[in-house]
């Protein structure tokens, strides 16, 4: 069993055992992140009749996103992880839509008139993730993600779309499968936050 997560847009929770996702919740709350979060993980945890005490791993996406809601994400994630005892994965957010996908174009809000995208051919990463301007994004083909719908102009043909904890949690198990060992939990935030600093430093 692998509890999967991401808050990189939505916030979402699966509990999967292989390919069969056993629970899920999902919540579109853009400001809501660390209110939702336990109570979404209790939620399916409670649906799939399991604890702690089953699990294998935690996996979680690493954005790219915007800095408040991607760290509730990694620090529960942490927090959890340290608790029950088992590792913790880090999964770039936007490769489980490349690998539900295939060979796609993924963009997801940046804010600030931006947007974060990568490109996928056959579900692998082949460029990105960056940051960037809607006009500045050549994205042939076919276009994924909650954010291109917020340009239509730039992305007339998108299909709107969040990364699923299921595809986070099968990306990582392949990966592992391959022999990679080392999969953090390092965020993506691609630009400094909009607060930061020391006041008056």
């Amino acid at each position: 069993m692998i509890l999967a997560l991401d808050t990189s847009a939505a916030v979402a929770v699966s509990v999967v055992d292989g390919d069969r996702v056993v629970a899920s919740r999902s919540e579109f709350a853009p400001r809501g992140h660390a209110e939702l979060l336990t109570s979404l993980i209790r939620d399916a945890m409670a649906e799939a009749g399991v604890t702690g005490a089953d699990l294998e791993s935690i996996v979680v996406g690493t954005g790219p996103a915007p800095f408040t809601g991607l760290r509730v994400g990694l620090v529960t994630a942490r927090t959890l992880a340290f608790a029950w005892g088992v590792p913790a994965h880090g999964v770039c957010s936007l490769d489980a839509l490349g690998a539900e996908h295939g060979d796609v174009t993924v963009i997801a809000d940046a804010r600030r008139k931006e947007v974060y995208w990568a490109r996928y051919r056959d579900g692998r990463r082949m460029e990105g993730p960056e940051v960037g301007s809607p006009e500045s994004v050549s994205a042939p083909g076919i276009v994924v993600g909650r954010g291109a719908l917020l340009y239509p102009d730039a992305f007339p043909h998108a299909v709107g779309g969040d990364p699923d904890p299921a595809w986070l949690a099968r990306v990582a198990r392949e990966r592992l499968a391959s022999g990679e060992t080392d999969l953090p939990l390092e965020p993506m935030y691609l630009r400094r936050p909009d607060v930061h600093g020391v006041p008056g430093a």
